[in-house]
């Protein structure tokens, strides 16, 4: 018999499929990358959509292979209770990662964010200003002279786009006011959360330029999910409330800061685990992935306390390992640093995020 989760190879006796898969397997047997009918209602996904089908059917090795196997093992953490953390580096937002992420959130398949200051304002950006965006397809040859040209149009690129100054203005305006209110009451509040207040206020109805299902930020509201945020002053806003303090308009109370929101995800993955082992699905690197995971060797070493290590991990990153540099740090480095279990399942997609995060969630979505 083979073992669980594999089918046989053209010259290994049919033993009849299996319904769960080990990684990893014996060199000597094929990983299927197909799943029987069945499967499917079984996870409540009524019939194989067009995207999964292709996938299964084409994405069977090297990295392509690696990315089927990441979806399943999101699937199979989610089918054994478990929760998901998902964390967004690089420009995610203004690639309209939202128009398949914000969907995950609304099945439940995400359950805590972890961004850049830069995705979590541009989500918002994207939603109220798409149609005022400035295409930019032939960026490789622009001269500094064009790049120029945009500024002085108003205009600030993120490689084949580029988003007016006014949607920043408009949404610092907003910004402002919350930012007052909070210096003058001495209450402090997270970045994300100020925009659960727009969105609870109605401020931005009927100014939506895109659907409002494409917006990750609007359904993680609805869903009411905790975003962590490090670093966030060096995103567009967090450099407004700064100069905001220099001009002595706000208070540093108004924005809690990022030893809180450590102490938040603490309070957050301790009551979490308590019932469900928590997955880290992982976009491209920096400190949108550095900060979360290492909430677990925090817990465990400096805190001394017992705490589950992460049941899954998924890294997606054009970065390789060298130089010292942790983005492209594979996951049995993790092994070393508290933050995962050398039984914990480990996928590394090295590839374009925003071609391979589409395709996962679709995937897992059944499309």
């Amino acid at each position: 018999m083979l073992p669980a989760g594999l089918l046989p190879g053209p010259d290994l006796p049919n033993s009849g499929p299996p319904e769960t898969f080990h990684f990893p397997p014996p060199l000597c047997y094929r990983i299927s990358l197909r799943l029987r009918p069945d499967d499917f209602f079984k996870r409540g996904i009524k019939h194989m959509g067009p995207i999964r089908n292709f996938m299964d059917r084409n994405y069977r090795h090297f990295n392509a292979g690696e990315t089927v196997r990441a979806a399943q093992g999101y699937i199979r953490h989610l089918e054994q209770g478990g929760k998901m953390m998902i964390t967004l580096g690089g420009a995610m937002s203004t690639a309209e990662l939202g128009i398949t992420l914000a969907e995950m959130i609304r099945q439940d398949k995400v359950h805590a964010i972890t961004c850049t200051g830069a995705n979590l304002e541009e989500d918002v950006f994207n939603l109220v200003a798409h149609d005022d965006y400035r295409q930019v397809p032939d960026w490789r040859n622009l001269s500094a002279k064009d790049e120029e040209k945009l500024l002085m149009d108003g205009f600030n690129r993120v490689t084949d786009c580029a988003f007016p100054e006014t949607v920043i203005r408009d949404i610092q305006g907003v910004m402002e006011g919350y930012w007052k209110e909070a210096s003058a009451t001495g209450k402090g509040f997270f970045p994300y959360e100020y925009f659960y207040r727009g969105f609870e206020e109605g401020v931005w109805k009927d100014k939506n330029h895109v659907p409002w299902e494409n917006s990750w930020l609007y359904a993680a509201w609805q869903k009411k999910l905790p975003i962590f945020t490090p670093g966030w002053e060096d995103s567009t806003l967090g450099n407004i409330f700064s100069s905001t303090l220099i001009d002595g308009i706000t208070k540093p109370c108004a924005i809690r800061t990022g030893p809180e929101q450590m102490v938040a995800l603490h309070d957050w993955y301790l009551a979490t685990t308590k019932k469900n082992s928590i997955g880290f699905f992982q976009i491209g690197g920096g400190i949108a992935g550095d900060f979360p995971i290492c909430v677990v060797p925090m817990i465990r070493q400096d805190l001394e306390m017992d705490c589950p290590l992460w049941g899954y991990f998924c890294q997606i990153t054009d970065a390789t390992t060298s130089y010292g540099g942790y983005s492209g740090a594979g996951g049995n480095e993790k092994i070393t640093w508290e933050k995962l279990a050398v039984d914990t399942p480990k996928f590394e997609i090295n590839s374009d995020a925003t071609i391979v995060a589409p395709l996962i969630f679709a995937y897992i979505l059944g499309q």
